[in-house]
């Protein structure tokens, strides 16, 4: 039971029996007030015992909340790591199929280069070839001209325009070429009813001295041949200076070439303007007035004056050239025969000449013949047709 010290002094009970205070001795007076302190201590104990549980249970639940929490988070995050990692598998598969399919397109594209290349070297060698095969290397005769009479009249305010270029136009046909190989001949009828008759029949029996010869006669298939135009324009004011030394500057040498081609006693003149070309070492040089160009062209070298060294540079005439109307055509001879499988049983004109009896006569199929040319076992002879024995196609 609780006592309080502010009230009035309470009877002892002791074994049922009520014993006031004033008749214990001191010293159980003493010893009772003791004991009431040490009650009121243990009381004070146990409130604070039980502050200190209560808090404890609200720390231990405080505790099992923040450890469910992060239970949750634990399993929020374990969650995420593993939606993490199935996302980053997908995108490994993603670029792993992404890499297969770059690759297998550069494979397709790198094919595609490869074929393209080859494409592109077998046209280069083609256009070599063709290039090779048109190119005309001719050498024009001198021809002397005379005048005739005036072709066109030009009013006197172009006259000067006019006459500072000669222009020329030239047309070149390349004739029709066969290669002909040993043991064969080409034969050309007059008529094309004749060769027409030869080439129906697939063997030709021939025999020249003593010796049967199944001849083989077939088409005439003519090398590719090209006809074109060149129009050639020669300026009267501007010569071609090559082989200039290049050990000077440019200006140097531009100043220098002006200086030298200046000089009446070398047979130039007044110089208008000078376009140097240091890579190639050329010059073109135009002059103010005309007449000594055709001075210098015929002289072909001149003296080149560089102040320390004089150096010979040539000199040519300055031309514009222009091809046009270049076309190729394929000729076929209607009245010529190429005969094959000719053995060599005589000397090459003998049986040349044998070889045009036998197809004379009407009872071989033959007719009048207007050429022919055999070529020997282990010769080659390349044989050119004119406009009149080929057509084309």
């Amino acid at each position: 039971m609780a006592m309080g010290t502010s009230e009035a002094p309470q009877p002892l009970v002791l074994n049922g029996d009520v014993t006031p205070l004033e008749e214990l001795s001191p010293e159980d007076q003493e010893e009772l007030r003791n004991l009431k302190k040490e009650l009121e201590q243990l009381k004070t104990q146990f409130e604070k015992a039980d502050t200190v549980k209560s808090r404890l249970l609200l720390d231990k639940l405080d505790q099992e909340e923040h450890k469910k929490q992060a239970q949750d988070e634990m399993m929020t995050l374990a969650q995420e790591e593993k939606d993490f990692w199935k996302a980053l598998e997908n995108q490994k598969q993603y670029l792993e199929q992404e890499a297969l399919a770059i690759e297998e397109t550069n494979h397709q594209l790198r094919q595609q280069i490869n074929k393209q290349t080859e494409k592109l070297e077998f046209m280069r060698s083609e256009s070599e070839s063709l290039q090779q095969k048109f190119k005309i290397t001719a050498a024009i005769p001198e021809k002397a001209v005379k005048f005739i009479g005036v072709e066109k009249e030009i009013p006197d305010h172009k006259l000067e325009e006019d006459c500072l270029h000669i222009q020329g136009q030239f047309s070149i046909i390349q004739n029709p070429a066969l290669t002909l190989s040993g043991g064969q001949a080409l034969i050309t009828f007059e008529e094309e009813q004749v060769a027409e008759r030869i080439l129906k029949l697939a063997r030709c029996p021939v025999t020249v001295d003593s010796v049967k010869m199944d001849v083989k006669p077939s088409h005439v298939a003519l090398d590719t041949a090209v006809k074109f135009e060149v129009q050639l324009n020669v300026s009267l004011k501007k010569i071609e200076v090559s082989n200039i030394p290049p050990f000077l500057p440019e200006e140097m040498i531009r100043d220098k070439l002006e200086l030298n081609f200046s000089k009446p006693s070398l047979g130039g003149g007044e110089v208008e303007n000078v376009e140097y070309n240091k890579d190639s070492g050329t010059a073109v040089i135009t002059f103010l007035h005309t007449g000594v160009v055709e001075r210098l062209a015929m002289k072909k070298t001149y003296p080149f004056d560089m102040g320390h060294k004089v150096s010979e540079v040539f000199v040519s005439l300055c031309t514009e050239h222009r091809l046009k109307k270049f076309q190729t055509f394929c000729g076929t001879s209607r009245r010529t025969v190429l005969l094959s499988g000719i053995s060599d049983v005589l000397d090459e004109e003998d049986l040349q000449d044998n070889l045009e009896i036998h197809f004379q006569k009407p009872n071989n199929y033959g007719g009048e013949v207007e050429n022919i040319k055999y070529n020997a076992q282990g010769q080659t002879t390349v044989a050119y047709f004119n406009e009149e024995t080929v057509g084309s196609e």
